[in-house]
């Protein structure tokens, strides 16, 4: 007897195959329409370019086509071919696919979701076939090269209806991760938003009646800017400074400007070529979401030793993200001595605060809700804007406590939010562990080891030669005379 060895290196069931993907499925490669047929008005097919519309199971349709070159049937398995190459989805209807999909239209009752968790259970192996010098791509000879372990229909139908029930309890885990997590991240802007309005600290101030004013604080940083720069304080532009929330006694509201000692100054840009190795260099995406840290493993760049020099962050800076998406917008991050030596990247912008003002108190304003609005423009009295410059910081709104005060805040605050890091990373590694078990589900289940064989189901063999037998019964006759309404006939059933 013939054996099977998938690429896992399992032997797989005597009963199953291991097909090339054009052996039992048909490959329609997607094709861009002229751009002059795409509309957002639901005119036409649902159109689908690629990842991007992608969802757990089915996409969602964001444009439509009213002249389709290349169409996908209900049930079809959608897969990404270029950047990123694996990707799958189901068709949920008649739709029009662009060239950064294929359609994989699965023969002779071979169920949509069977061929979804097949594809998807090679995900990385076709990613791997990827090749290209812009971005990765699959075409579609490769596609269908690609081998796949086939079982028998009947166990199909065992296969995805224990993958199913699997998938239904870890599903049932995952929400339940997501809820927990979204009540830590409602908590912590709670605990930011209690702290900037001085809600956190009223008892304390209630025992420290004595405690010398906002007022007083401001007036040594000004008489100190005054000194080195001259009469250069910066005032309130294109907002009311009555209209935002009411301060506690002994708080003032300055602008951000007025708290800088140096800076703000803009980052360094250097082409992709320049990074492989070198020096350290701080990106937005090494910024974690606690209001202070950065990721441990910066990438390195090739710098001038000028550029390093000029560039260079000190323990104490802070730095704010000027550019990228609205998630990242405006985002904060306190320089400590694990950061650094660095240098940081050109869309963010390096400054240092006065030595009288707390610079976690500012990271943490600039990360609550409502700091974050004024940094950003995202709010009433500031207009919506998709970056921010220099003059944004220097004009945001910012609250000013008494500096005892500003750091009790910052004790308080990092000692609410430190458990709640904690638990956030706790979730996180949990939402990878189910994610690893569902990549094994999925190996396990094309493996033959999910569900128990039937001695009696039809042999993938014999389900292969009838999707051969249909297919060239199908195929048109050569040369003969009626060749041209085969070919023609053979189209219109496609």
């Amino acid at each position: 007897m013939e054996e099977f060895i998938s690429d896992s290196g399992s032997i797989i069931p005597q009963s199953w195959r291991l097909p090339k993907l054009e052996e039992f499925a048909e490959i329609i490669l997607g094709q861009s329409p002229p751009s002059s047929t795409y509309n957002e008005n639901g005119f036409g097919l649902p159109f689908y370019q690629g990842k991007s519309e992608f969802g757990s199971i089915y996409p969602t349709p964001r444009k439509w086509c009213s002249a389709p070159n290349k169409i996908a049937e209900k049930g079809d398995v959608l897969i990404s071919v270029r950047a990123p190459v694996g990707p799958t989805n189901i068709c949920p209807e008649k739709s029009c696919i662009g060239r950064g999909l294929a359609a994989i239209r699965a023969k002779e009752g071979i169920a949509p979701i069977f061929m979804l968790f097949l594809i998807r259970s090679y995900e990385k192996r076709i990613a791997g076939e990827g090749t290209g010098t812009t971005f990765d791509a699959i075409t579609g000879d490769q596609l269908k090269q690609l081998r796949f372990p086939l079982a028998p229909l009947p166990e199909q139908h065992r296969i995805v209806a224990r993958i199913e029930e699997l998938f239904s309890r870890l599903d049932t885990g995952v929400e339940a991760l997501q809820r927990a997590k979204a009540q830590l991240r409602r908590y912590r802007q709670a605990v930011l938003k209690a702290a900037v309005e001085g809600r956190l600290t009223e008892e304390w101030r209630e025992a420290h009646p004595e405690v010398e004013p906002a007022e007083k604080l401001l007036e040594k940083i000004f008489k100190e800017k005054s000194a080195r720069l001259g009469n250069t304080l910066f005032r309130f532009e294109e907002q009311d400074v009555t209209s935002l929330f009411d301060l506690p006694e002994n708080w003032a509201w300055t602008t951000f400007g007025n708290l800088i000692a140096e800076g703000p100054q803009n980052g360094l840009y250097l082409p992709q070529s320049a990074y492989g190795s070198g020096f350290p260099i701080l990106r937005i995406d090494d910024f974690q979401d606690n209001c202070s840290r950065a990721s441990h493993q910066l990438r390195l760049v090739k710098a001038s030793a000028e550029d390093i020099e000029k560039y260079s962050l000190k323990e104490g800076n802070l730095v704010i993200n000027r550019v990228n998406s609205p998630s990242h917008l405006g985002k904060c991050l306190l320089v400590s001595a694990r950061n650094v030596p660095a240098i940081f990247e050109s869309n963010m912008m390096r400054l240092q605060l006065y030595s009288f003002i707390n610079s976690f108190f500012v990271v943490i304003y600039l990360r609550s809700i409502f700091g974050r609005s004024q940094l950003t423009g995202n709010s009433k009295w500031a207009v919506n804007q998709a970056s921010i410059n220099q003059k944004d910081v220097t004009n945001t709104a910012i609250p000013v406590p008494p500096i005892i005060e500003q750091r009790i805040i910052a004790e308080k605050v990092e000692s609410s939010l430190s458990l709640t890091y904690q638990g956030t990373k706790s979730i996180d590694d949990e939402l990878k562990r189910a994610e690893k078990l569902r990549q094994s589900i999925l190996k396990r289940a094309f493996e033959g080891k999910l569900v128990p064989q039937d001695p009696s189901d039809e042999p993938a063999s014999v389900l292969l030669e009838r999707i051969k037998a249909k297919r060239a019964k199908a195929a048109p006759i050569r040369g003969g005379k009626n060749s041209s309404n085969s070919v023609k006939q053979m189209r219109l059933t496609q």
